[in-house]
């Protein structure tokens, strides 16, 4: 696999007759199909046959299918939000909200982001804005990527959730109940919260919570790791 052309500057032409093709329209039909039908609906004929080309013709701008999905993370996904590096705290709250809105817009961006694939621009400076906030806070470069992976594995976690589910927590909590109907006794620590939640207002709420707890961890660590 060959990330090469999602480094290449496109230099758009300012003579002669435009190209029949560009990435930017191959990565917007493509993600057209993928938001309305799942990634596994993508083919590099469905894309050009969407796209009215022959499926030869893709072969010209892209070697197959992997990176066609990596053309459609980048474009999907996008660039990396604006996040103050000087709070370390904010940045990555901010971050990890906006890769949720990310994954909530598409869905199957979750299933293309798992293993070894060619990497572009984008994903890259998603990385690089997270781990640039965490730059001075004395944590070494090995906690530092594993902040970014346990926070984008949160993020992951409460996006695959809700794509499953329009209120996940509130599905989550019904299925429960209706499990512990006639079988409480089995089951006392669970069927006593379950009952005391019932009564809380708040709820789908584990993103914010899961999300607080890690940054309060992470901030305990850093103040073991810088000198008062």
């Amino acid at each position: 696999m060959t990330s090469d052309f999602l480094w290449a500057v496109r230099a758009q032409p300012t003579r002669g007759p435009k190209p029949a093709l560009t990435l930017d329209r191959i990565a917007e039909a493509a993600v057209a199909v993928a938001d309305a039908e799942g990634l596994t609906a993508v083919s590099m004929q469905r894309v050009a046959a969407d796209l009215g080309f022959t499926k030869m013709s893709l072969y010209r701008y892209l070697p197959g299918k992997a990176e066609l999905v990596a053309l459609m993370v980048e474009h999907a996904v996008g660039a990396p939000p604006e996040v103050d590096p000087a709070d370390w705290r904010t940045a990555l709250r901010d971050w990890a909200r906006h890769l949720l809105a990310a994954y909530a817009r598409h869905p199957w961006a979750l299933e293309a982001t798992v293993g070894p694939r060619p990497l572009g621009p984008h994903e890259l400076g998603w990385m690089e804005q997270a781990l640039a906030a965490l730059s001075g806070t004395g944590l070494s470069g090995t906690e530092r990527l594993d902040t970014i992976a346990v926070l984008s594995g949160h993020v992951r976690m409460i996006a695959q959730q809700t794509a499953a589910a329009r209120h996940p927590d509130a599905q989550f909590s019904a299925g429960i109940t209706a499990a512990l109907a006639g079988h409480a006794d089995r089951f006392p620590a669970l069927a006593s919260t379950m009952a005391a939640a019932a009564t809380e207002s708040r709820h789908d709420q584990a993103f914010e919570f899961g999300l607080d707890r890690l940054l309060d961890g992470l901030h305990t660590l850093t103040k073991e790791r810088t000198p008062s």
